[in-house]
């Protein structure tokens, strides 16, 4: 070997170390996020009713924030995670019909952490967006399974997705999640990796294996809450839902804790659990009134009880056991936080809203200037600083004195609550620019970011005398099609030119055999008749531990159309019926369009 080879390769034989050595400084972060668990659902918060020991455990080898608050509802606190900044600033005003979309202008974390050389993955309920550039795998995240729906109807070998394909999914759906992530796990710990675990339980409908839900079904609940004896409010008493509802709420509670554990074990036998930070936390307040300390409010509401959420960091040997920290935070912090403990050299271009928690969890005696945390939703803000708040009626409550938002105390003290209503009048203005209630967002098709583009009825109009499945849009379907000059339609806008295979996923009953449908865009159409039909029961109600709100589901079959020829630009895209055999036309849950 000469002397330039020589050199030439210890030269890169070098650089590989380094390299290597650089990447195993960088530790691993895990984002693990329940949907609808309130602060009350664990039992290291003083719940007697369930045992989540790995959570617990988690809490024990790190630290837990005390008074943590987020969104009252999911896809905001999730916006709020992704970007640092309040919600009302990245496009999200709703959970479903588009209004959950992050702005493209959005930085996300896994971008951040992406562009720091992680690999990053997200496998759960996404619910900010699911066409690109708003699906996952345009967000930052390499890898991408489960939904990007708000919520899900059946979590039994559900239909999924895994970076834009429709998949199957094996068994119940938070072990199928775990099972991704600790296969990610496995796959990258010789990598600085980002996993995202956005679950989706114990968000209904209420399904749990029989093995969690055994040792509930007949519990009687030590810990149902009390009615206030002032207002008669229910605060966080018996659950208008029926007990059944919490304790499958309970039940899911403690198989996500199972799953958490198992997600602890892989760590620990891959060696890389000193070097994997581990955040826990919830979207928003318990989803029925089941115990959560008396705190007024539950998901959806801007009080107490709506937006404290559980939040524990971990990470074994480089931050404190075991302490707690009683210093308001909230979900907008995680991100700068974690660009911070990570040591990753990004600069977010986008100015956050969220601060740097850093000195909380390092330091025992912080000079921490005080703040303000504004929850809204719908209308309606509360603001929190670490002694009041107050609410959206402008009630102020002393929550050191009087936790459960009993007493209005604004005339006690008139100066505080003058300052901080001035302050919310001030977020207002500034805000509510960014409260889109008419969102002039198209839908995007093809964009060049992902090959698949879903279009579901969860984002469509119906015209005529079709209607939805349910009256909550995410997971539902299009029926009732008995009318021939009826449509199903979409706000759209074509991305980048292109051919596209068009597949419906419908079904119909036998006399529809013969029925033909138009889908058009702009100048662009192609037509299909139905050859087979496909007339299957709703399901779900079997495996639901109390009654749901959401649509039941039923397994749809694929009509291929063929080839649609579009072009960049925004218009209608439309389904319609040509022919009509029999008295309905079909049932419809999708659109794939897949670029050729």
């Amino acid at each position: 070997m000469n002397k330039a080879i020589l050199l030439s390769f210890l030269l890169s034989l070098f650089i590989s170390c380094n390299s290597n050595i650089d990447s195993q400084a960088r530790p691993n972060i895990i984002l693990i996020l329940a949907d609808d668990q309130g602060w009350g659902d664990l039992s290291s918060n003083g719940n007697k009713d369930l045992h989540t020991p790995n959570i617990d455990k988690i809490a024990l080898n790190g630290v837990r924030f005390d008074r943590f608050f987020v969104s009252p509802v999911c896809s905001p606190t999730r916006a709020e995670i992704l970007t640092g900044r309040h919600h009302t600033r990245t496009g999200v005003y709703d959970v479903s019909l588009g209004g959950e979309r992050i702005n493209v202008d959005e930085e996300t974390l896994g971008d951040l952490f992406k562009a720091a050389g992680y690999r990053t993955a997200a496998y759960g309920k996404w619910h900010n967006g699911m066409q690109a550039p708003y699906h996952p795998n345009t967000r930052g995240f390499d890898q991408f399974y489960g939904f990007c729906s708000g919520h899900w109807g059946n979590y039994f070998n559900p239909v999924l997705e895994k970076n834009g394909e429709l998949v199957r999914g094996k068994g119940f759906i938070t072990d199928d999640l775990t099972n991704h992530g600790i296969e990610f796990i496995k796959k990258n710990k010789n990598n600085p990796f980002l996993l995202y675990m956005p679950f989706n339980t114990p968000h209904s409908p209420m399904q749990v294996p029989d093995k969690y839900w055994n040792k509930f079904k007949n519990k009687d609940l030590i810990q149902k809450g009390t009615l206030s004896k002032i207002t008669k409010d229910k605060y966080s008493g018996t659950n208008s839902k029926g007990e059944n509802h919490s304790r499958a709420a309970l039940a899911m509670c403690e198989n996500i804790d199972w799953n958490v554990g198992r997600i602890i074990q892989t760590l620990e036998s891959q060696n890389i659990i000193e070097n994997t930070i581990i955040i826990y936390l919830s979207d928003n307040g318990p989803n029925g009134h089941r115990w959560n300390d008396g705190m007024k409010g539950i998901k959806g509401s801007t009080d107490e009880g709506g937006t404290r959420s559980p939040m524990i960091i971990s990470w074994k040997g480089n931050i404190p056991s075991g302490k707690e920290v009683f210093k308001i935070a909230s979900g907008i912090d995680l991100l700068p936080t974690l660009i911070d403990i990570s040591g990753i050299k990004v600069k977010p271009k986008n100015k956050l809203d969220g601060v740097n928690l850093r000195p909380l969890i390092y330091q025992n005696h912080v000079d921490w200037q005080d703040r303000y945390i504004y929850n809204y939703w719908r209308g309606r803000l509360s603001l929190r600083n670490q002694d009041f708040r107050l609410d959206n009626e402008n009630n102020l409550y002393n929550m050191n004195d009087d936790p459960n938002q009993l007493k209005n105390v604004s005339s006690t003290y008139n100066e505080i609550f003058e300052v901080m209503k001035k302050a919310k009048i001030e977020w207002r203005k500034e805000l509510s620019a960014n409260i889109n209630l008419k969102d002039k967002r198209a839908f995007i098709i093809g964009h060049p970011g992902l090959k698949n583009t879903q279009i579901p009825a969860r984002d469509a109009k119906a015209n005529g005398l079709i209607k939805r499945s349910n009256y909550y849009p995410n997971c539902s379907y299009m029926t009732n099609w008995v009318n021939i000059d009826d449509t199903i339609s979409w706000n759209a806008e074509v991305a980048e030119d292109g051919k596209f295979e068009a597949i419906i996923y419908y079904t119909c009953q036998k006399d529809a055999l013969g029925s033909e449908i138009e889908l058009s865009f702009s100048d662009s159409s192609i037509s299909k008749k139905i050859t087979k039909f496909h007339n299957p029961e709703e399901y779900g109600k079997e495996n639901d531990r109390s009654p749901r709100i959401e649509s039941y589901v039923k397994d749809f079959i694929p009509l291929k159309m063929g080839v649609i020829d579009l072009k960049k630009g925004k218009g209608i895209l439309k389904l319609k019926g040509l022919k009509m055999t029999g008295k309905e036309l079909m049932d419809f849950r999708l659109l794939m369009l897949k670029r050729i």
